[in-house]
């Protein structure tokens, strides 16, 4: 047991019994700050290897599930820092889909022993809609682990012999640049529109292998164009940044889809870089494909997101001025 909890009036008192109090309450309590700052209306106070907390019954029953679901955390990783409180305290677990997933199923062991999981409901809900679905889409803001958990899944394919090969695409749309005076060739002007999808790879396939894969065309990145009357049999295929599609070429990439295929695609249509009074191929396909059977729309949000903890405050201002436009 780590654990001990027992009630008085409106009081909750939760003792640590094999947890240090000092690594999980962290330097000067700064980790009960912040459960004060997502329990505002209760009183909470920590003292020892005792946490004593006042309030509505209700808000003491749901502060002490948290609480639990924050030292099974502790116990199993043992360390807790800002992004697990935060991701525990709110995240939604009641709709939280029933699989191996939510206990923390691995999908791959990374580079350097890294285990690569989905890491929010809305990460599991997506590792869960891959295997129940051939076509998936993953809709949501930067940051939110759309393409890395995409990637991870591809990888997951691979190696488990589901698929022959990856293949992964973005649109070549430029963003406030010319794509024509960028130096060097063809490919070495595609590269830095494809760099994310590397880097995603270089954290789950030692360079060796990567690099055999890359050159025997087993992992295959390449811009959209190159998907053209192509028919992609055996392989999980990925399309990033998918917002920045036309209606013709989310038509084609759709339309490729072959025998034993998962497609992913990924993007966030609030980040589109088409010429104005261009329609984005990925809002038409959302408004067209949503009762298609089969097919499954996972959306993500600013809780999902797993950068520097600045990028969710950009996420939510930015949100804010869109609403009052």
């Amino acid at each position: 047991m780590q654990l001990t909890k027992y009630y008085c009036l409106n009081e909750l008192i939760l003792e640590l019994t094999e947890i240090s109090p000092r690594d999980f309450f962290g330097q000067q309590n700064e980790h009960i700050d912040l459960l004060k700052k997502y329990f505002p209306k209760l009183k909470i106070v920590a003292r020892g290897n005792k946490i004593k907390v006042y309030g509505d019954e209700a808000l003491l029953e749901e502060f002490e599930k948290r609480f639990e679901m924050l030292t099974a955390y502790f116990v199993k990783y043992n360390k807790l820092d800002e992004d697990s409180i935060e991701r525990v305290l709110t995240n939604d677990e009641s709709d939280q889909p029933q699989s191996s997933a939510k206990s923390g199923e691995t999908l791959v062991h990374g580079v350097s022993g890294r285990l690569i999981k989905a890491k929010t409901a809305n990460q599991r809900r997506l590792v869960d809609a891959s295997k129940n679905n051939d076509m998936v889409f993953a809709i949501g803001p930067a940051g939110t682990g759309k393409t890395y958990t995409g990637v991870a899944l591809a990888v997951k394919a691979l190696k488990e012999k589901q698929v022959r090969k990856i293949i992964l695409t973005r649109p070549a749309v430029e963003a406030g640049e010319n794509l024509g005076f960028l130096p060097g060739d063809l490919k070495e002007k595609l590269d830095p529109y494809m760099q994310p999808l590397y880097d995603a790879l270089r954290e789950m396939i030692t360079p060796e292998k990567l690099t055999h894969y890359i050159e025997t065309g087993i992992i295959q990145v390449a811009p959209m164009a190159f998907m053209r009357g192509r028919t992609l049999d055996n392989a999980f295929v990925i399309l990033d940044e998918a917002q920045n599609t036309t209606h013709a070429q989310m038509k084609m990439f759709l339309t490729r889809m072959g025998k034993n295929a998962k497609f992913l695609i990924t993007g966030d249509p609030g980040q589109i870089d088409l010429p104005r009074r261009t329609i984005s191929g990925l809002k038409e396909a959302l408004l067209i494909l949503q009762n298609v059977e089969g097919i499954e729309i996972i959306y993500l949000d600013d809780k999902d997101v797993i950068r520097h903890k600045l990028v969710k405050e950009v996420i939510a201002a930015y949100k804010t001025i869109e609403h009052h436009n």
